[in-house]
């Protein structure tokens, strides 16, 4: 930096502009010129005495510990700084970034003297507070800056020399300044230069705690990831030795961190080409299906590896990720609509034959006993199966659903077991995993068992048996734990002793057998399983229906329902679809439920089934009456709130004005619209 003029021709140039408010051009520095004018505009007194001008106690308190970190790493500096001019009345400033002290170190004599300088932390030292001086010119300027003698715009500092340095961060934000005072007699050409190399060192180490805190942090959040990760980790050494194992790891393998840590990789996979690659020549691999030696046994997985090297290039380890199969086969089973939706609820009827099959179905459920389901086509055996899954102690799980008459003959197997890598010509190049295995801790049920060709039931038994398969093509067992239940709408027996079905399998399979029931047994469910799928129709189709016609019913409690409920369902829907003008009547129905006649109405019907009609009138009587007591009684209860009166049946209030006009409980149908906006919300 340039020399000040000599102090008399300083002090006589200082003088002029405190009088005239001019400078003659080039007499003195630029940057003390500039500073003089802004001081004149702020309003400094260039003859006033001390300022006394500062933070209150507990706001110095505050600033204090704002910026402990700052003061902390400035202070070895300050004093290394003053050691170099001790005893020579210079005293080192430390302030922030607004220009506040916070730390002083010097001379006692100069920090605790009568020099009309306020040397106390909170001081505010700025070019508006005091006039230019090292510290507030610095800050204006963003650079280093000495400010010498006369140059002071404010007489009272005219026998110090000011050298100021600001403090940076990383991102050259200003965090506080570092200033050198002393009388200017005793000013070395050098102080400057102290000052600025003392901001920089101030600077870098701010950095490096930065960059440490910065790391720490990191590293907490990677040791955070790997212990709650939701795969196993397992961090190897350049020899395959486990220096870091996370928590999911080791439950994998049924061991503790602490046992497995040290240990070689090889103690725990059963094939370790990929990871020895790895290691060796440094290539990744990804998703590739392992078996991992765990205490309880083999159990597969995918695994990723990928190599760690050094800024050489040289692999110095490298980290496994762990995915166990049966984790992925819930994943895709979850999204690929695995899962069983019906429950026991979602069964209508309150027919003799059909309760003794809901009972015997809770019962079953609750054992891990094969199931056969018998029953014509229609009658709802997957929708029994599901029941059953959700009542049983396996509904976490998945429910997969495989039609054994679907299949071509020649992919039963496949679709079942699986099969290994390049098993057969077509076939995906990492293998596949089959019904069984996506179906582990949960229930597979197979439909249409009688289908199954007679080399695959060999297979199926030895599933039974073992609890174990083997893909096609592969080489190592797997254990699978798949509930089975199977369906059928033939007489297995009467397969048997064709020879289209195996004898051992079938009492393999037959545990427990569960009859349902077609609809033609229980008709007396038909206005209870209507009222059901009627309601639903009307919301998917979004045809608020009012009024079946009474003869409706009784077209559909006289057919014999070969298709039983499925049939029934899409009669239902078809209705609800062809209705006009809010109504149903027999022109909505196929023409062979609707024909007059028994017939025409119910082709095939047999004698003893038309004497049994008017039975089931009479049964239908029963029910009906029966209903009308629970709605009175429910209505009574409610004080005649509707909306109370349905959530005590278990209906919507829709459902129960319809029921009380079927039943002739209310005078004319509502639809469910006119029901929303008529209604008062009550209860």
């Amino acid at each position: 930096m340039d020399a000040g003029p000599d102090s008399e021709r300083m002090v006589s140039l200082w003088k002029e502009f405190v009088e005239t408010s001019r400078v003659e051009g080039g007499q003195i520095r630029k940057e003390i010129a500039d500073s003089w004018l802004r001081c004149k505009r702020s309003g400094v007194d260039p003859f006033a005495g001390r300022s006394d001008r500062a933070l209150a106690p507990p706001l110095v308190d505050e600033l204090l510990r704002r910026k402990r970190e700052l003061i902390d790493f400035a202070r070895p500096f300050m004093q290394s700084l003053y050691r170099f001019v001790a005893g020579s009345g210079f005293v080192v400033l430390l302030c922030d970034e607004r220009g506040y002290l916070m730390q002083a170190v010097g001379d006692d004599e100069v920090l605790r003297g009568d020099h009309g300088l306020n040397l106390k932390p909170g001081a505010l030292w700025t070019e508006g507070e005091v006039g230019n001086n090292g510290v507030g010119t610095a800050l204006l300027l963003r650079r280093a800056f000495q400010v010498s003698g006369a140059e002071h715009y404010c007489r009272k500092h005219h026998p110090w020399t000011c050298s100021g340095a600001p403090i940076f961060d990383e991102a050259e934000s200003v965090v506080g300044v570092l200033e050198l005072s002393g009388p200017v007699e005793k000013t070395h050409l050098h102080t400057l230069g102290m000052v600025v190399e003392a901001a920089e060192a101030i600077r870098r180490q701010l950095r490096v705690h930065s960059q440490n805190r910065e790391l720490l942090l990191l590293n907490n959040s990677l040791n955070n990831i790997f212990l709650t990760v939701s795969d196993g980790v397992m961090v190897l050494d350049a020899y395959g030795t486990l220096k870091e194992v996370n928590p999911v790891a080791a439950r994998l393998f049924g061991r503790t961190v602490g046992e497995m840590h040290g240990r070689s990789v090889h103690d725990f996979f059963e094939r370790l080409e990929p990871i020895r690659e790895m290691l060796v020549d440094g290539s990744s691999c990804s998703d590739v299906e392992l078996v991992l030696e765990t205490s309880a046994g083999p159990l597969g997985a995918l695994v990723t590896a990928k190599p760690i090297g050094d800024d050489r290039g040289k692999v110095t380890g490298g980290v496994v990720f762990i995915k166990p199969l049966n984790s992925i086969k819930n994943l895709v089973n979850r999204f690929c609509g695995a899962h069983a939706s019906f429950t026991f609820d979602d069964i209508v009827g309150k027919g003799e034959a059909l309760l003794r099959a809901i009972q015997l179905g809770k019962l079953v459920a609750g054992n891990e006993s094969n199931v056969l389901l018998c029953g014509e086509s229609g009658t709802g055996k997957e929708m029994f199966a599901q029941a059953i899954h959700n009542w049983s102690g396996r509904r976490g799980g998945p429910f997969v659903a495989v039609n054994c008459g679907a299949i071509p003959r020649e992919l039963v197997g496949s679709e079942l077991f699986g099969y290994a890598e390049g098993a057969f010509t077509g076939a995906y190049r990492k293998g596949r995993p089959g019904k069984f295995e996506l179906a582990s801790d949960g229930t597979l049920f197979l439909d249409e068992i009688g289908d199954m060709p007679l080399e695959e039931q060999v297979a199926l038994l030895r599933v039974l048996q073992d609890k174990t398969i083997m893909r096609i093509g592969g080489d190592k067992f797997a254990v699978v734990d798949a509930r089975i239940i199977c369906a059928t709408n033939k007489d297995l027996k009467a397969e048997v002793a064709k020879g289209n079905f195996r004898e051992d399998l079938y009492y393999r399979l037959d545990v427990m057998s569960i009859v349902l029931p077609p609809l033609r047994e229980h008709r007396e469910d038909i206005p209870l399983m209507f009222e059901a799928l009627f309601e639903r129709a009307c919301k998917k189709l979004g045809n608020p229906v009012s009024r079946v016609r009474p003869e409706v019913l009784g077209r559909l409690m006289a057919y014999r329902w070969p298709g039983n409920v499925r049939e029934f369902q899409n009669v239902v829907e078809r209705m609800v679809n062809t209705a006009s003008g809010g109504e149903i009547g027999l022109e909505c129905l196929p023409e062979d439920i609707a024909s007059d006649g028994w017939p025409q109405a119910t082709p095939g019907l047999r004698r003893e089934d038309r004497a049994g009609i008017d039975e089931r009138g009479r049964i239908r009587a029963l029910v009906e009456e029966r209903e009308r007591r629970d709605i009175s009684a429910a209505l009574s209860r409610s004080g005649g709130n509707m909306s109370r009166a349905a959530r005590d049946l278990g209906m919507a209030r829709s459902s129960l004005y319809r029921k009380m006009w079927r039943l002739g409980m209310a005078d004319r149908p509502v639809s469910a619209a006119a029901i929303e906006r008529s209604s008062p919300r009550r209860g």
